[in-house]
């Protein structure tokens, strides 16, 4: 795969493509992303805490799996990729919806993004990739929301907003059925 992202405009449609770090230097510019939300037969999500070498919140923790389709990717295929690259999971995504967000990350960029929000479920062992990932964790729904209540928590600011949504509109435990 490339490292260009898709710019969009605020409808999804693309607009261009942009080298995936230009696209977030300065304010960022608009772009196609997806974030998945890893959930287990019995309910746990799995968080991840973002490498150290990442540009944009390194360290912090986030949902399962965050990326950016490809130029010609489908939205759903790149976030089976991802979870293969990322964790070593193989799951069906189901897409819950799409919002716009912007999030400066100091003085080094910022994420600006139309982002599919997605769920999947499995009880693969994750196999997290070093350079992408550098801890994990399965936590119930309530372990969730109660880390992320402390506003000094290390969370990123795309999964504190997807989290409040999904509890208040989605029946985020609502899965897909496990893959054989």
């Amino acid at each position: 795969m490339t490292d260009s992202v898709i710019l969009v405009d605020a409808h999804d449609r693309q607009i261009g493509v942009c080298d995936k770090r230009d696209a977030h230097l300065g304010e960022g510019q608009l772009h196609r992303a997806f974030s998945v939300h890893l959930i287990d037969s019995v309910g746990r999500h799995l968080i991840q805490r973002r490498a150290a070498g990442k540009m944009l919140w390194p360290g912090f923790w986030s949902n399962a799996c965050c990326s950016h389709p490809a130029p010609g990717e489908t939205v759903l295929d790149a976030a089976c990729r991802r979870l293969r690259e990322e964790l070593g999971v193989g799951a069906s995504c189901r897409f819950l919806y799409s919002f716009e967000y912007h999030a400066r990350f100091g003085v080094i960029g910022a994420e600006h993004e139309l982002c599919h929000v997605l769920v999947a479920q499995s009880d693969t062992v994750v196999s997290p990739a070093v350079e992408e990932v550098s801890e994990i964790q399965w936590l119930s729904r309530a372990q969730v929301s109660t880390q992320l209540a402390d506003p000094a928590a290390h969370f990123t600011p795309w999964f504190r907003m997807q989290w409040r949504r999904l509890l208040a509109q989605h029946h985020l435990f609502d899965t897909p059925t496990p893959q054989a």
